[in-house]
């Protein structure tokens, strides 16, 4: 099955989207999980950040893994077991890292807590890598990364709810001032999460979605002359990816780091108590679903001033949502209303790229920059939104970074999405290094963030180096139809 058409194929969009849900509620949840580690297991910042080191780390080996099965058998392996049953493979290993919470949590063990979170995470590699290249061909490829951005803005739909669904888990009622977290109440809401993966496993088995695409007709699709497609012998020979391999290490690098470390910057710095840090980290990841919203505008058939209006109305509805979930779980939300003019910003950019993912990549790199600069050079709520809305950001860069990196791999997409999903591995990486560099005797936590500003001006330069390297295989989005 390959969509070349303008037409998206929304039931089995639909369908593909609820496994972006699972991995933005499991991701964003680590966040609420450091802190209550690092308290509970008596760590370090750094010993708290293997949380995101493990989870992260899991996505290199399932891809190295997967690559390896590939070689073995002579033949990519979700072209022979099928990308539906990829996905529904996936979600039941998944499951079974679920299963681990228990023992861990009734003997209190750090280390099997990492262990499940390693077999969640493994599990969601397979998944990306089936999930990311299905989302791209339900439609017109060059308008890709707008259902990307729209099944993001899913992802971060359960980025927003679950740090205060697992901080209500682990903390209680809210209502009830409980600052004293329990380990053994981490292990209910994972069970729960595990049975859903099973549930959407056999959901998929049985659904519409592809087993099977075309990638070399999708190539074709993208070019202006078919005449310029490379066929080279493997992924490698193509610049758009391994540049875009970097640009995804640093590009969840900088996503993850600047939101693992966004607790300890509120305890240290504003003397926030950690059973208070679920509404900020979920408007840093509701920020997300924010400017995801946003940029999927152009994946609906609308024209005209309906698209402008919606450009503008999509980023308040997201902030609604956020504003309402936490107005659910009973957190003041008062202090967040100032955040709707810091959205103005995003928008601008958004209006900017006119829908290119490079000049997109290049205009939100650059607010990232001064957003970083504004929180290291400012202090008290100032500096704090200065983070929050680097979610804002971040938002469309997957979309971006992934669309820009397989464009023209024809064949070899697949084997360029198990790259990619490898580099997810910067989330990991980079939160510890900057964990690392967060001690007192070193940058201290607010300085830390430097490491942010450098992973953004690497993907400025991605942005304006690929459109060259495309450019010359006949690819241009700027002719891409919405």
């Amino acid at each position: 099955m390959t969509n070349t058409n303008n037409q998206t194929k929304w039931a089995q969009f639909g369908t593909l989207i609820t496994v972006f849900f699972f991995w933005g509620f499991v991701a964003a949840s680590n966040d609420i999980l450091i802190p209550v580690f690092k308290k509970e297991f008596h760590l370090t910042q750094a010993q708290s950040q293997l949380v995101s080191l493990v989870f992260y780390i899991a996505y290199t080996v399932g891809s190295i893994i997967y690559l390896i099965i590939s070689k073995t058998i002579g033949k990519d392996l979700l072209n022979k077991l099928g990308y539906k049953n990829g996905i529904a493979l996936g979600l039941s290993i998944s499951a079974i890292g679920t299963l681990l919470f228990y023992p861990a949590a009734n003997i209190g063990s750090y280390h099997l807590m990492l262990s499940g979170l390693f077999i969640v995470a493994f599990g969601f590699s397979l998944q990306q890598i089936a999930a990311n290249p299905l989302a791209v061909v339900m439609g017109n490829p060059k308008t890709g990364s707008q259902r990307l951005n729209m099944a993001g803005g899913i992802n971060n739909f359960g980025t927003t709810i679950g740090p205060l669904l697992v901080s209500f888990a682990i903390f209680g009622s809210v209502v009830s001032n409980n600052s004293e977290a329990s380990i053994e109440s981490v292990k209910n809401p994972y069970l729960i999460l595990g049975l859903a993966f099973l549930l959407v496993a056999v959901f998929f088995k049985f659904s519409s979605v592809p087993n099977k695409i075309n990638l070399d007709e999708v190539a074709s699709s993208e070019t202006e002359s078919s005449d310029k497609i490379l066929h080279k012998k493997n992924a490698f020979q193509y610049p758009q990816l391994w540049m875009g391999m970097i640009g995804i290490f640093v590009y969840v690098g900088v996503e993850v780091a600047t939101a693992s470390n966004l607790p300890e910057y509120l305890i240290e710095k504003l003397n926030i108590s950690t059973e208070k840090i679920a509404p900020f980290i979920s408007l840093y990841w509701a920020s997300l679903m924010i400017g995801r919203w946003t940029g999927s505008v152009g994946a609906f058939n609308i024209k005209g001033s309906a698209k402008d209006i919606l450009r503008f109305l999509m980023p308040y509805i997201a902030f609604a949502v956020f504003l309402s979930v936490n107005k659910i779980a009973q957190h003041d939300i008062t202090p967040f209303y100032v955040y709707a003019f810091v959205i103005v910003s995003m928008i601008i950019g958004d209006i900017l790229s006119k829908g290119n993912p490079a000049r997109m990549l290049l205009i939100f790199s650059f607010m990232g920059i001064v957003a970083l600069l504004i929180g290291m050079l400012t202090s008290g709520m100032t500096s704090v939104f200065a983070f929050v809305s680097v979610g804002l950001f971040c938002s469309t860069l997957w979309p971006c970074i992934f669309t820009l990196a397989v464009a023209g791999l024809g064949k070899h997409t697949n084997e360029g999405s198990s790259y990619l999903i490898m580099m997810i591995m910067g989330g990991g990486i980079i939160s510890y290094i900057q964990g690392h560099l967060a001690a007192d005797n070193l940058l201290g936590i607010q300085y830390s963030y430097i490491v942010g500003v450098i992973c953004f001006a690497y993907l400025a330069f991605y942005a304006i180096a690929v459109k060259g390297v495309l450019k010359k295989q006949g690819i241009d989005f700027d002719t891409a139809k919405n």
